[in-house]
Formats: C-alpha cells, structure tokens, sequence
C-alpha cells in the first residue's frame, strides 16, 4: 500500500468492488516524474472470469468523488477495445483517471511484444493512434497497489525486460513512415494546406519519437511529451528540442519550407543514428 493518502482512499474503496482482480499506479507518478497538478493514472484490472462490476465501481467513486452527482463510469468495452472503459474523476480537486485492462488479453499483447508481433490502432486520444505495445509498457511502468493473486507481478516478470523483437518490430513499423509523411507534407505545402502540412509533420515526429524509444529499449506509453523526453536518451538525436520548436513556429507562419527543411534534418540524423 502507497503512503499516499489518496491512494490508500481509491484501494481501501475500488479493492472491494467485485471483479477487480488488481489495482496499479500508472503515469508519471509511477515514473517519479509526477509534478504537483500530475493527474492520479489507476489501472483496474479484470479477469474475464469474474466480469468487473460497473454499478459497484460506480458507488465507489461516488463516494469519493467531489460532485458525487457529475461522477460518470463506463461499463467495459465502452471506449473501445485498448482504452477499454473507466472514468475521469476529481476526488480532493485532483484528477484522477480510472482504465480498465484484462488481465489475459495484456498477457496475450506482452507475448506478442516478445515475439516482435505489434498492431496500431485508431483511438481518440492518442493523435498518433494506439500502438499494441503501450499495454507492455503500462505493466513494466506501473507500481502495483493491490495485487493479492499476484497477478500483475507476473506480467511484469514477462514485461519489465524490453525484448530485441519489439525493438526491431517498432523499428520496422515506424522508421519508413518518417520520409513518407515528409514526402505528404511536401505535397500539401504546394497549395499551402497548412492543416495538412501540421498533420502529416505530426505523424513523422511521432514515428521519430518510436524509433527513438525503441533504439534506447524504453516503452512509449503515451506520445505526449515523448519526443521532450527522447531528447534527453543516451541514443538521440542533437538539438532535437530546439529543433521541433522550430518546426512548429515556422508552420504557424504558414513557413512550410524551412520547416520541412529541419523535417529532413531529422530523418537524416534517425537514419544515421540507427547505422551506427
């Protein structure tokens, strides 16, 4: 159990909900790069055994919830089959999230992850789509807070070590698309479409910030801040910070050249990182 008030609330409530079979602390507060205002990240996990009980779970956070009356939780599946279900809560005017994960299919997805087998996905809130291998990531990262089968000790034994297939396999999947999007972008610049210039710009940043998370044998659990953070790998990329600002202060004037210019920059530096 975590020495942290909150957390002691949100276990001693969720950890009798029937059908939850382990509670874990996900997020930069699992990292140890949380800040003040970070939100509270909970994975609830289930087995498919025991169905999670939604109207229970729904109690229990009203019970701890600031506005009992504006407190909303999702039965499974509802967001979809990664995000799964959960609920956004304020409990002592910090924001905590609540995820759903099955125990078994986040064994299957580590499995595959050791075998180099990875899938991407569609998925509201993740701009960059959903990579298979965030729910190994989630593991390896996370702190258990209620785990009394054990059960999220063993994916972690199966998780914790990144595997040289999913390096290649991230590698693989995403490496090719950095050139790709450049090239799309390059197009669009033409007719000054700036939305589609920013999204395609987008996309080879992201791949950049997958392959960079590969070559240092980390998990990329969530795109947002990846590409600061890479920036700060043993394995990285020179100026990369600098240089992604720069992208974006140039596409906001509708400066498409020099932009794409630091774009290629990038690749070429990717390119040269990984032959050595």
């Amino acid at each position: 159990m975590s020495d942290d008030p909150l957390l002691q609330r949100l276990v001693s409530a969720f950890s009798q909900v029937r059908g939850i079979t382990a509670i874990v602390l996900g997020g930069s507060r699992a990292r140890g790069t949380a800040h003040e205002h970070s939100d509270y990240d909970i994975g609830l996990y289930y087995a498919a055994a025991e169905p999670l009980d939604a109207a229970a779970l729904r109690a229990a956070a009203k019970s701890l919830a600031d506005d009992p009356a504006a407190t909303s939780v999702t039965p499974v599946g509802e967001w979809g089959p990664w995000i799964v279900g959960g609920a956004w809560l304020s409990i002592e005017r910090k924001k905590v999230d609540l995820l759903y994960r099955n125990v078994e299919a986040v064994a299957e997805i580590i499995e595959a992850c050791r075998a180099g087998h990875i899938s991407m996905h569609y998925q509201p809130g993740h701009p960059h789509g959903f990579c298979s291998a965030i729910w190994a990531g989630e593991v390896a990262l996370c702190r258990p807070l209620h785990d009394p089968n054990g059960a999220i000790v063993r994916l972690k034994a199966a998780a914790l070590s990144y595997p040289a297939a999913l390096r290649d396999a991230v590698i693989r999947q995403f490496a090719w698309e950095v050139p790709f999007a450049i090239e799309n972008a390059e197009l669009a610049a033409r007719s000054g479409e700036q939305a589609h210039v920013a999204g395609c710009i987008y996309r080879a940043l992201a791949c950049v910030a997958q392959v960079l998370y590969a070559q240092n044998s980390r998990y990329l659990i969530n795109e947002k801040g990846a590409l600061k953070e890479a920036a700060g790998f043993p394995l990285t990329l020179a100026d990369l910070s600098r240089s992604v600002a720069s992208i974006w202060q140039h596409v906001g004037d509708k400066e498409f050249a020099p932009a794409l210019a630091i774009l290629r920059e990038i690749e070429r530096d990717l390119k040269a990182l990984a032959n050595r």
